[in-house]
C-alpha cells in the first residue's frame, strides 16, 4: 500500500449544521450501513459519543452553556428575556448549532487523483467562453482567491481594518455587514451590481444606514482588488441617492397621544417606564439624556446642565417637572459609584442602541404604543405650547437652533424658577 492521503471537509454555508432535523438527519447519514460488498458497518469506529447524536449534541450544550445561561437569566428583570433551553433557544434561530468534520482518506497509488475545479466565469456564448479560458489562461488567478465569498472577503479585511479603527467605527462596519446576509455565501468574484443593489433595496434601513453599507462595499472592493480576489469594482455604480430624500425604516416622529402617557404614568413604578416620562417632560434628545452626568444634576434647584448637544443652543440649563423630580432623585442615588445619571444594571452608561433595543422599544411594544424616543421631545414641545408656555421659553427649555441670544444664554436664578414654573404646566 502506498502513502495514505486525506482531506478534511466542515460543514458550512448550504451544508450547516442549523436545526434539529438537519442534526437527525447528519446521524441518519454516518451511521447508515454500507450497501457495498466491500465495507461493513464495522468500519465505523465511535470515538465519542454514542448513536444519538442528537442528545449527544444537547447534552454538550448543556455541559458548556448551562451556568452561562443561568447567570444570564439572573440579571434579566423582565421574564420574557429569560433563556430557558439554551439549545430549542438556538435551534429557533437558524445559525450553526453544531460543526461537522469529515476526513477521507485514501491510497495515492490506487484511488483516482481528484482535480481542484474552480470557476473562471460565465459566458452567454461558446466564443465568449473561449475567449474568457484563454484570458484566464495567459494571466491565471489565484484559485484560492477565486473560491473567496463575500464572507471570506470581509472576515480577512476586518482582521486588518478593525485594529486601526475605534470601537464605533468596528460597530459601524460590523452592523452594516449585518445586513448583507444574501451576499455572505457567494463567490466574491461572482458578485456584481445587481446583488449589491438588491441589498440596498431590500435591507429597509435608512438613508445614513444605507450610505455606511456603501462605504463597506467601497472598503471590500477596494481590499478585493489589491488582493487580485476580483478585477472590477461594482461598489461605484450602487445607488443610495434615491432614498435620501425618503427614510425605508422610518416611523412617524408623532407626538404621544393623552392615553398612551395615561398609560406610561400607570408604569410608574417601573424605573425604566420613568425614563420614558422623564423625556416627556424634558424636552431632551434622547443622547442629551443618556450622557448626563450626576455632577451636572442640580436637584435642590430643580434643573440639570446639557454641556454637549448637536447645535450651539443646545447648550442650556433644563428644568425638571415637580412631577417627575422623584423619578430623578431615585436615579441619583441608585447607584453611588456612577457617574452618569441613567445606567445599565451593571452601572454601566446607556448607549443609544443599547436603551433603545433593549429597554424602550420592548416596553412601547408592551403597551402597544408605536413611538420612537424623538417623539418624547416632540410631545414636550406640543403641551408646552398647549399650556400656553411663551415660544421664547419653549425654545429656551428645549434648545432649538436659533433660539436664544448670547444674552438669554446668561441664565439667573429668576430664569431657572421661570423655566420650572413653564414646565410644571404640562
Amino acid at each position: 500500500m502506498g502513502d495514505v492521503s486525506y482531506s478534511a471537509h466542515i460543514s458550512n454555508g448550504k451544508s450547516a449544521i442549523t436545526s434539529k432535523s438537519k442534526l437527525l438527519g447528519v446521524a441518519k447519514h454516518n451511521l447508515r450501513k454500507y450497501k457495498s460488498p466491500e465495507y461493513s458497518s464495522d468500519n465505523i469506529l465511535l470515538l465519542r459519543g454514542t448513536e444519538d447524536l442528537y442528545q449527544d449534541v444537547k447534552n454538550v450544550y448543556h455541559q458548556e452553556f448551562d451556568e452561562v445561561v443561568q447567570q444570564y437569566n439572573q440579571k434579566q428583570k423582565r421574564a420574557d428575556r429569560r433563556i430557558g433551553d439554551y439549545f430549542e433557544h438556538v435551534a429557533n434561530l437558524n445559525q450553526d448549532m453544531a460543526v461537522e468534520i469529515i476526513f477521507q482518506c485514501g491510497d495515492k497509488e490506487k484511488d483516482k487523483q481528484v482535480q481542484d475545479m474552480i470557476t473562471v466565469g460565465y459566458a452567454a456564448t461558446r466564443a465568449e467562453g473561449l475567449q474568457m479560458l484563454a484570458e484566464y489562461n495567459n494571466n491565471p488567478f489565484d484559485t484560492k482567491a477565486a473560491k473567496m465569498t463575500f464572507s471570506d472577503v470581509y472576515e480577512e479585511w476586518s482582521k486588518r481594518k478593525y485594529p486601526t479603527v475605534s470601537e464605533s467605527n468596528v460597530k459601524g462596519y460590523t452592523a452594516s455587514y449585518k445586513a448583507c446576509g444574501t451576499l455572505y455565501n457567494k463567490v466574491f468574484k461572482d458578485i456584481r451590481l445587481v446583488d449589491l443593489q438588491n441589498v440596498i433595496d431590500t435591507c429597509g434601513k435608512n438613508y445614513p444606514t444605507l450610505r455606511k453599507i456603501k462605504v463597506l462595499f467601497n472598503q471590500l472592493y477596494d481590499y478585493a482588488l489589491k488582493n487580485d480576489i476580483c478585477n472590477k469594482d461594482y461598489s461605484s455604480f450602487v445607488d443610495v441617492a434615491q432614498y435620501k430624500d425618503r427614510n425605508p425604516n422610518k416611523y412617524d416622529r408623532n407626538k404621544f397621544e393623552k392615553d398612551e402617557i395615561e398609560r406610561i404614568w400607570e408604569q410608574k413604578d417601573d424605573k425604566y417606564y420613568q425614563i420614558v416620562l422623564m423625556l416627556l417632560y424634558n424636552g431632551v434628545r434622547i443622547s442629551e439624556l443618556l450622557d448626563l452626568k450626576k455632577e451636572h444634576v442640580h436637584l435642590d434647584e430643580q434643573y440639570f446642565d446639557v454641556i454637549s448637544s448637536k447645535t450651539e443652543n443646545g447648550i442650556r440649563k433644563v428644568p425638571i417637572a415637580d412631577k417627575v423630580l422623584p423619578f430623578y432623585k431615585s436615579w441619583y442615588e441608585s447607584c453611588p459609584d456612577c457617574a452618569y445619571l441613567l445606567h445599565t444594571e451593571d452601572g454601566k452608561h446607556f448607549t443609544y442602541r443599547n436603551y433603545y433595543d433593549s429597554y424602550f422599544h420592548p416596553l412601547m411594544e408592551q403597551l402597544k404604543i408605536n413611538r420612537t424616543p424623538h417623539c418624547c421631545r416632540h410631545t414636550c414641545v406640543s403641551m408646552l405650547a398647549e399650556a400656553g408656555v411663551d415660544q421664547t421659553i419653549i425654545k429656551k427649555i428645549v434648545g432649538h437652533s436659533g433660539a436664544m441670544t448670547l444674552t438669554e444664554k446668561v441664565y439667573t436664578h429668576f430664569d431657572i424658577k421661570e423655566l420650572v414654573d413653564a414646565i410644571n404646566k404640562i
